[in-house]
């Protein structure tokens, strides 16, 4: 391949284009090496409905074993089971082949260590993808090669994210939920059958094409569908999840649009209920409100950088019950700190029927300031540009700190502005206590980077 196969491998996981950037024989050889860089005795595979996925999961599996390792193959599943499987059963690493939200052509792998612990690309992804170019392998220890052992745990995954409610609790509510095509259409009936709840399907026939819409919730344009359903429908909520349906977003009873940082402080809320005085964790890129929310409900907010493999450290550090990102990836101690959006969906469930309000009536007192949601802008040279608007806005006052690229605060608006880990993108967030401050500060940002 003519193509520069080390850029597929990005800070979290690995992700490319089929067949032109990521093939069988890449997976062969990064299932050996996997086994090579973690030493598992055991390792669990499983894959999304992507149309490539059954045959890089097939790849990944005789690179595996073949590399000595047995593989638990838990077929077709969401990306959180599959973390639920690797930190319930005690295997020693993970891999979810998957491309989460991206187009069609994509795929990828998510790869954990034992307990479901994030593997980057400083901690360990970078090795395989040195041992797995380079493609010499030594034979396994005695030349065994590991046993494939199939396993079904849908089942016992959907009984442990139960857990963390009470479902007797939970009132009969109308809810609307849009697969997308992807692996929430395997999920949600089975947990649905435990709750007295009445499921209003959309897109749930599992496939890798997504004929309907990307499945990006996190994309305006595809929760229009959704919106509309719940309206419509008269559906008292409106959940949409991402095709590997680990990050899961909300639609209020009137069909508007829930962040995922609003997202987190509701969650929160309702988990304080259970662990008073936890401490929470939110990236910096959510609202002002997020830890106003958790101190008002008597916790322990704890800021943190941008991304699942940090704020997962973070969280084991601090012993946070609960961790959330804008980006609607809800992160559960009691989850071996991993993603659930079902959990997150339960949580919400259960603070709507113990609230015995409208979401929106819920949301309203959270999110009370003005966002611009996240603005992306393609810049050739992005240091300078951060430079430029560090020394633009500092020069007025502002304070500034570099924590996770650059946050400027006013006392009544901020913004933040990263480099993007996968793209040629700058990413920028801007949040004023009304919609004057806001957009008065992303126009003078989006001036001085040149946009």
């Amino acid at each position: 391949m003519a193509f520069d196969q080390t850029t597929i491998f990005k800070a979290y996981d690995v992700r490319g284009i089929v067949p032109a950037e990521l093939d069988a024989d890449l997976a062969y050889k990064a299932g050996r090496a996997l086994v090579l860089v973690l030493k598992p005795e055991q390792v669990a595979v499983g894959h999304d409905m992507r149309v490539s996925s059954p045959a890089l999961a097939a790849a990944m599996i005789d690179g595996i074993r073949d590399q000595g390792a047995d593989v638990i193959d838990i077929g077709l599943v969401s990306s959180d089971a599959l973390y639920f499987s690797v930190g319930k059963y005690g295997f020693d690493a993970g891999v979810m082949i998957t491309a989460s939200h991206n187009p069609p052509e994509y795929n990828g792998f998510k790869i954990c260590k034992e307990e479901a612990r994030a593997l980057s690309l400083d901690d360990g992804l970078d090795q395989i993808r040195d041992i797995a170019l380079a493609g010499n392998f030594p034979e396994p220890e005695g030349g065994k090669r590991g046993d494939l052992i199939q396993k079904e745990i849908l089942p016992a995954y959907i009984e442990h994210v139960l857990q963390f409610v009470d479902t007797a609790r939970i009132k009969p509510f109308k809810v609307a939920v849009d697969a997308g095509n992807g692996m929430a259409g395997r999920t949600i009936p089975l947990l649905f059958q435990h709750l007295p709840c009445e499921l209003i399907p959309m897109y749930f026939e599992l496939d890798g094409t997504f004929p309907n819409h990307p499945a990006n919730p996190i994309d305006p344009a595809a929760m229009v569908d959704l919106q509309k359903t719940v309206v419509e429908q008269n559906c008292d909520l409106g959940v949409a999840f991402d095709g590997d349906a680990d990050r899961m977003f909300l639609v209020d009873e009137h069909g508007k649009l829930v962040g995922g940082d609003i997202t987190t402080a509701m969650v929160a809320i309702a988990l304080l209920e259970q662990h008073p005085g936890s401490t929470i964790c939110y990236n910096l890129i959510c609202s002002r409100s997020v830890p106003e929310t958790i101190l008002a409900y008597g916790g322990r907010p704890y800021r943190t950088p941008v991304g699942h493999s940090l704020i997962k450290k973070i969280m084991r550090a601090e012993d946070a019950i609960f961790g959330g990102e804008h980006s609607g990836h809800y992160y559960f101690r009691d989850n071996w700190y991993a993603d659930s959006g079902l959990i997150a969906m339960l949580a919400v469930l259960s603070l709507m029927s113990k609230e015995q309000k409208p979401l929106s009536e819920i949301v309203a007192p959270i999110e009370n300031r003005v966002g611009s949601g996240e603005i992306n802008l393609k810049v050739d040279d992005k240091p300078a540009a951060i430079a430029r608007v560090k020394s633009h806005f500092v020069e007025q006052g502002a304070a500034a700190d570099e924590f996770d690229g650059l946050t400027i605060e006013f006392a009544d608006r901020w913004f933040n502005i990263r480099a993007s880990n996968t793209e040629p993108l700058l990413r920028v967030n801007v949040e004023g206590d009304t919609s004057d401050a806001m957009e008065a500060l992303r126009d003078d940002v989006l001036t001085v980077i040149g946009a």
